[in-house]
């Protein structure tokens, strides 16, 4: 049996952060339901570049693989009341409408809560529910910049940096999915529902933990470090002779096996690198000589030095080299779909290994209404003379 099997999620959110969250549900089990609006559905079916031959968006297709759709028209009366047919039998409503939005389209939570007392709403949105930027829009990048994260990435003294990965996002995803499991335990001991308001700034600021625990400490602002650790050293990438690796020396007993394993055991005795605390006072003396040392061997010849030693060390590897890794690949991490048109088609697996399980079942990311007439007659028992009067009104497609 899966984490979420028998668990129903009606899914309202849009882009990334509340797909990537009902994907990790869906990866788990849960039957999730993507609720579109028929003219378009979910703008992330045309981000791109790239697009598969046909069209269809790589990005789309990375987000929201196990779920079914239903293209439904929740603006209008006849729409909102097969969507309250649907809350009735759902255990999770899960939206990233800007706030306000659900209460203007007749779906607050005091509306869903009257149609079923156990229901589970997650309402992510960029800045929550409550203060004064409730009603800001913003993207990843936005959030980025207002939760700090912005200021302490890239190079001292450059510009501020984006995190390559849209971080903000996902993390508004992994904590909509970790407050939803945390709901659904509530539920089983006390059969209450949840109003779940989940702000990406929010999880973004939760993200500086040990950054800004430093500031309230010392009073210094952060800034950027590149690789490097602001209370460890050596601890950054490296620059060899034919590319880059990364040492990690974040623990004592390392230290000593890394200058032996770079040949230059006079470092261990040198008493202004005696200890941690010692290498990060004399960060400007040490890291120049660690530097000049790398640039002498190749990647792979430092990496079969250090590793001998046991000193922490990668490679540093680019996504084509990551997906084809023996240790990826192994652990289940890519994995592959039937795709109605294009046969066996390569994507993500998950993290979570259950019992020892590596793969992942997964069908593509559904087309838009694909599952429409399915879940109006088997899940709602719908007659075919109702589903044609809510086609014929707009209200479904």
């Amino acid at each position: 049996m899966k984490l979420f099997e028998g668990v129903r999620v009606l899914d309202l959110s849009r882009m990334l952060a509340g797909p990537y969250g009902s994907m990790l549900l869906a990866d788990l089990g849960a039957e999730v339901i993507k609720i579109e609006d028929p003219d378009g559905g979910d703008p992330m079916r045309m981000m791109g570049p790239p697009f598969l031959p046909d069209g269809e968006s790589a990005y789309f297709l990375a987000i929201n693989r196990n779920k079914k759709s239903i293209a439904l028209d929740v603006s209008r009366e006849r729409g909102r009341e097969v969507l309250y047919d649907l809350v009735r039998q759902a255990d999770i409503v899960w939206e990233n409408f800007r706030p306000g939005i659900m209460e203007r389209l007749g779906l607050s939570y005091a509306k869903l809560y009257s149609l079923n007392q156990r229901i589970i709403v997650c309402a992510i949105s960029a800045y929550g529910q409550e203060g004064p930027y409730r009603e800001w829009p913003a993207f990843d990048l936005a959030l980025q910049a207002m939760g700090g994260a912005m200021s302490v990435t890239g190079e001292p003294g450059g510009r501020p940096v984006r995190m390559g990965l849209p971080m903000a996002d996902l993390a508004g995803g992994l904590f909509g999915a970790f407050a939803v499991a945390g709901a659904l335990f509530r539920r089983e001991r006390t059969g209450e529902g949840a109003l779940i308001d989940l702000s990406l700034l929010d999880c973004q600021v939760s993200l500086l933990t040990y950054i800004a625990q430093y500031f309230w400490t010392n009073g210094r602002v952060p800034i950027p470090l590149g690789s490097g650790h602001a209370s460890v050293v050596p601890y950054s990438a490296l620059q060899t002779r034919d590319g880059n690796l990364i040492v990690a020396i974040f623990a004592e007993k390392f230290w000593g096996a890394f200058c032996r394993a770079v040949e230059h055991p006079e470092w261990e005795r040198d008493l202004r690198f005696s200890t941690n605390r010692d290498r990060v006072l004399h960060r400007d003396v040490l890291m120049p000589l660690v530097e000049a040392s790398f640039r002498t061997r190749t990647t792979a010849d430092w990496l079969e030095r250090l590793q001998k030693h046991s000193v922490p060390a990668t490679p540093i590897l680019t996504v084509d080299r990551v997906l084809s890794d023996p240790q990826v690949i192994q652990r289940g991490m890519v994995i592959t779909m039937d795709h109605p048109h294009y046969g066996k088609t390569r994507t993500l697996g998950t993290p979570v290994k259950m019992d020892g399980a590596m793969g992942l079942e997964v069908t593509p990311a559904p087309r838009l209404g694909q599952q429409t007439n399915e879940i109006l007659t088997d899940m709602l028992k719908y007659s075919n003379v109702k589903i044609a009067e809510l086609r014929a009104t707009g209200a479904i497609a």
